[in-house]
């Protein structure tokens, strides 16, 4: 008994199945990991562009927009870069359609995701850049999420290990038959095939280290113009450099035998600290404006400047017409006085009425 208590402490167990049907209705625990990660990031999200003076309800409109680009672009990029077990030898065509399989690229989802989002931005009159920022640390967890369901699946891990953490992978059946269904059947029995990296496991604990850069840079730098977007790019590709070469399963092979995704997390990585290297730009501060149609421009790195426009007072660039012969004095204690339409439509760049 103590052999065995030892020896189930000592590795991961896997579920018995990543499906659960309510009559004819497959509840997929993948797709319900997806979701979970979709609502996070819109949560997360939408409090943290309000924080920094964004209109409430604008992550919420762009995600309308993000979510679906998003989706169809993280399949189609997995799809084309594991052609060949869709449409090679012995492929399945029609499988390139069954997202609810698993099988989502980062690297598309993000590509026509941002399409999405650029989009959605442009109906709010919201610099992309700035939403960008907002929402990094939000999207990197998503997906720190969404792995959960490479957990559920059995798939996404490394090659044999004998470390405590070892995932254990069952062999899954269709129920009543001896047919295997890896990602739609059931354990046969709680017996180990084989113990695995869990480098799904390694990733969401990457992803969440990442999110927490992100926070904590944001903060310290006040990074703004898409800085704090690049740094959850340049961190979240640096761990999956490495965590790839560490799979196991079947992938498109580029320049001789490196696994694409590879390639693509090295250059989508000097691609994002050279753009933290030359983009020098303080923050944006959105103007103040009535709608959520606002306009944003360059403010001052100033911690209490950039206060000054979250909570809605005049910035100091308005000073001097506030101090100006025509305007009443204002003390330290008066409530922050209201704009007049000359000063409201020079802020927000749009005509009066």
């Amino acid at each position: 008994m103590s052999v065995l208590t030892s020896g189930f402490l000592a590795n991961i167990p896997s579920p018995d199945r990543g499906v659960w049907h309510l009559g004819p209705i497959p509840i997929r625990a993948y797709a319900l990991c997806i979701i979970a990660g979709i609502v996070v990031a819109v949560t997360w999200g939408e409090r943290r562009l309000v924080a920094r003076g964004g209109a409430p309800g604008t992550v919420v409109d762009v995600a309308v927009f993000a979510v679906p680009f998003g989706l169809v672009g993280g399949r189609l990029y997995h799809v084309a870069t594991d052609w060949e077990t869709y449409f090679g030898p012995g492929g399945h065509p029609l499988d390139a359609v069954k997202i609810w399989q698993g099988g989502l690229g980062i690297w598309g989802a993000i590509a026509l995701g941002g399409v999405g989002a650029w989009i959605g931005c442009r109906r709010r009159a919201m610099p992309l850049p700035f939403f960008a920022d907002a929402v990094a640390p939000a999207i990197v967890t998503a997906q720190a999420i969404g792995r959960l369901g490479n957990y559920f699946n059995q798939e996404l891990y490394g090659g044999p290990t004998t470390l405590p953490w070892g995932l254990e992978i069952y062999a899954r059946v269709v129920p009543g038959t001896s047919i295997p269904d890896p990602l739609g059947g059931v354990a046969v029995d709680h017996t180990p095939i084989a113990v695995v990296h869990p480098t799904f496991l390694y990733e969401l604990i990457w992803n969440l280290a990442v999110a927490a850069l992100v926070v904590w840079a944001d903060r310290r730098f006040l990074l703004g113009h898409g800085r704090a977007f690049a740094v959850y790019v340049a961190g979240y590709t640096l761990g999956r450099f490495f965590i790839e070469q560490m799979r196991s399963d079947p992938a498109t092979r580029v320049f001789g035998d490196i696994r694409i995704n590879t390639v693509v997390s090295g250059l989508v990585f000097l691609g994002a600290v050279a753009y933290l290297l030359l983009v020098r730009k303080p923050r944006e501060v959105l103007a103040p404006a009535e709608d959520a149609g606002s306009v944003t421009r360059s403010g001052s790195a100033d911690p209490a400047e950039s206060e000054h426009s979250a909570s809605g007072k005049p910035h100091p660039d308005n000073s001097a017409s506030a101090n100006s012969p025509s305007s009443p004095s204002v003390s330290a204690n008066d409530p922050a006085p209201v704009s007049s339409p000359a000063a409201s439509d020079s802020a927000s760049g749009e005509p009066a009425g």
